[in-house]
This record gives structure tokens, sequence and C-alpha cells, in this order.
């Protein structure tokens, strides 16, 4: 069999990252003294990465998160808003996903909220785990145009099961009493079965009373905070003002 007919039957197979790492490594000179056996794993290897490179672009993209480039790893730690470094690290593993535990992010505009839980979200991406980002708003906007769809169990079911669901700006617009009931379905329905980041200006002990209806309030609340890690964050705006333009 031909050098090309190798490479073409690796394609056919979907074997892209085998089939390019096998074009370009078996004329590298370096390569020429290593065994069959070192060969055929680094090949393997580059299919394996191949894999995890395109998944990790489909996590990416399917998340929609509003601060594509966010990273734990660019965090600023220099500004005075009680962001510690070792909280944030303590945090950079897999436990509280598998466990599906909660992170609840507060403070002021412009603090760092957006950036926190986008970063968080895409170190979840990076490790395989399924995400969604959504603004308060747009969380119950998407939820009633699939009720006016008759999409509305199919939707929840969706929202059910991301591993990460991520929910920014809570409490920046009020509650309807169908969007109370909605957002009840959606965190019970992930209760012990997903995680949730949430961020919000207001501070959680004010959550309850947005919430509104105390029945509702209390079930929503139990299930957030049930094992939940949170970031109070302090200060005032990072974001550079906007120069005039004459």
């Amino acid at each position: 069999m031909s050098i090309n007919q190798t490479i073409s039957k690796l394609n056919d197979m979907k074997l892209i990252g085998m089939a390019k790492s096998y074009q370009e490594r078996r004329i590298k000179p370096d390569h020429k003294d290593l065994s069959f056996d070192e060969f055929f794993s680094m090949v393997v290897d580059d299919e394996h990465i191949y894999r995890k490179n395109k998944r990790l672009i489909r996590l990416l993209k399917r998340a929609k998160f509003k601060l594509s480039s966010a990273c734990l790893e660019d965090i600023d730690y220099k500004q005075p808003r009680g962001l510690q470094k070792t909280h944030i690290v303590n945090l950079q593993n897999t436990t509280w996903l598998e466990k599906h535990q909660n992170i609840l992010i507060t403070g002021a505009t412009g603090v760092g909220k957006t950036y926190l839980a986008c970063a968080y979200g895409t170190w979840a991406c990076k490790n395989g785990f399924t995400t969604a980002y959504f603004r308060w708003p747009r969380l119950f906007g998407d939820t009633l145009a699939a009720m006016g769809e008759g999409n509305y169990l199919k939707h929840l079911k969706k929202l059910s099961k991301i591993d990460l669901l991520v929910i920014d700006d809570f409490g920046i617009n009020s509650l309807s009493t169908t969007d109370r009931k909605d957002f009840l379905e959606i965190i019970e329905d992930r209760y012990m079965s997903g995680s949730t980041i949430i961020t919000s200006q207001l501070p959680v002990k004010d959550w309850h009373e947005f919430v509104g209806d105390p029945t509702i309030a209390d079930a929503v609340m139990d299930r957030i905070l049930h094992i939940s890690h949170k970031f109070e964050l302090r200060g005032g705006s990072m974001r550079k003002p906007q120069k005039n333009i004459d």
C-alpha cells in the first residue's frame, strides 16, 4: 500500500490528526531512529490532541461567552478587590464540577464578575465540560420563546443537561410571576445534576428578597446555596474610561 493510500484511508476513517501527523513525521530526520512503537505512539498522541482541540473549539463556540478570551491565568490580582489567588487556584480542579457545586460572584458593576465567570467557564470547556452562558434577561427571553414555539419542556431539559450553566447579571431586572416559576424549574432541574455560576450586583443576602415569592425563594435559595463557593468582590470599576472624541 502506498503512503498516499494510507493517508487517504486515515482521512476516510476521520482520523484527521493521525493522517496529518503520519504525513509530517515520517519525513522528519530526527524520527528516523525511532522504533515502530515510539513512532506509532507519537502519531496516536497527535490524533488525541487533535480531537481534544476540536472538541474545545466546539464547546467554546456553543458556550457563547460574553468574554471569549477570559482566562484564569490572566486574572489581575493587583487591584484591591478582595480577590485572592489561593481561592481561584483551589477551584482549578474538576471536583466542584463533578460534585455539581455552584460558584456565586457578587460585587459592584465593572469589578470583574463577568470576566471571572467566563474564565471559569472557559476553564471548564478546556476540561471537557459542556457550558452555556446567559445574561439574566436572555435566560428568560429564550425560555419564553421556547414556550411560544411549543418547546418549553425540551428547552428546560437542554438546560438541565449542561454541565456548567453561567448566569450573568442576576437581578439586573425584576422577575415576573412566570419568570419566577421558570427560574425555580431551571434551578430544580439542575440541583445535584449540574453546576451553576451566578454573578450579581446584589449581595447574596438580598437574593431571597429579590426572588419575591417566599415559597419559591426558599426553594431556589436552598438549592443555590447548597455547597456553593462565594466570591465577594470589592472596589470600584476596573473599566477604563473612554476618551472623548471631538
